[in-house]
């Protein structure tokens, strides 16, 4: 797909979610060797690996580079040597950077207080960006109000609360029997929280939760629901709800970093607690007893908010204001 729209691909071998120092070094290795054949005027590096290792490998060449932190990453979500070594990787790799961009405060906030970076090194960008016009509003498929349909959408993983939004669906349907529960991204990714294909077809078999595959167009699916959810533990800025705010959807999502800057309790959506499924229950609930009308009236303001924060136009500009100021 790149190719098809110009870009040249460059396949080279990361280990993503490995913390072998040897894969990393050979990354690092090969991205000096990659980014000295090209001389690109500038590199705009996103997420963990890219970001450490792709730092240093520029530095070494002199080359300037823009990092982007999506996101703090599972290495970030308990205190452990993993989390002790990233943090020294990001400060070596950061000190260079003249700009760093974080997609929500919360992020920008911890990395300056634990001295990873400068405060004047730090700046913010309202995530990746949505095309409000690829993204269009839809109509609500559940119109009697009675079978509403709960979608998450995102990585098959424990730390996004695939567990808790099962056992949430399990809760839930107690009071709506006619509510459908589906899931919908990849399943087998590298990661130490991946939800294996046994359990999905588990859970499947039970019939507490559909899953609905993995796409690389989630317009389909998400017309398909009445309410998109994300319980994750931590996020960057989570693209999936801005996608499904976009469509006109009302939100349910966990009242953590990046979650709360999209959702707002009551307006567009509602907030429940993180790794506490029955908390997500009782927020689902909320969306559920609404009728059709106010589901709609969510989703219009979920789609307003994305209009007037989220758009890729703003994105563009931060990148290019940071691009410009970077190669002046």
């Amino acid at each position: 797909m790149l190719k098809n729209i110009g870009c040249q691909v460059h396949p080279l071998f990361m280990d993503c979610k490995g913390t072998h120092l040897w894969r990393d070094g050979r990354l690092m290795w090969q991205l000096r060797q990659l980014y000295a054949d090209i001389q690109p005027d500038l590199i705009l590096h996103y997420t963990i690996k890219p970001v450490i290792y792709g730092s240093l490998a520029a530095r070494s060449l002199g080359i300037p580079s823009l990092n982007t932190i999506t996101g703090l990453g599972t290495a970030f979500l308990s205190n452990s040597w993993v989390q002790l070594l990233v943090k020294q990787l990001y400060r070596w790799a950061l000190s260079a950077s003249p700009v760093v961009v974080f997609q929500n405060p919360d992020d920008k906030d911890l990395f300056v207080r634990a001295r990873l970076l400068r405060a004047d090194q730090a700046t913010l960008a309202p995530g990746s960006g949505i095309d409000v016009d690829r993204f269009s509003v839809q109509p609500l498929p559940d119109v009697s109000g009675q079978y509403p349909v709960f979608l998450l959408v995102g990585r098959m993983l424990r730390d996004k609360g695939v567990v808790e939004f099962v056992e949430a669906a399990r809760q839930v349907r107690q009071l709506f029997p006619g509510a459908r529960f589906a899931l919908l991204g990849f399943l087998g990714v590298e990661n130490v929280s991946a939800i294996t294909q046994a359990q999905m077809d588990e859970w499947v078999s039970q019939g507490v939760v559909e899953y609905w595959g993995a796409t690389s167009d989630v317009r389909p699916m998400v017309a398909k629901a009445d309410c998109v959810v994300l319980p994750s533990y931590r996020e960057g800025m989570p693209r999936t709800l801005l996608e499904a705010s976009a469509m006109g959807r009302p939100l349910v999502a966990t009242d953590v970093p990046g979650c709360r800057e999209v959702v707002q309790e009551g307006v567009n959506g509602a907030l429940c607690q993180a790794k506490d499924a029955s908390s997500l229950a009782q927020a689902m609930l909320r969306i559920a007893q609404r009728n059709p009308a106010q589901r709609l009236a969510l989703g219009l303001a979920a789609r307003e908010r994305v209009e007037n924060l989220f758009a890729e136009r703003y994105v563009i500009n931060c990148y290019l204001k940071a691009i410009s100021a970077m190669l002046k």
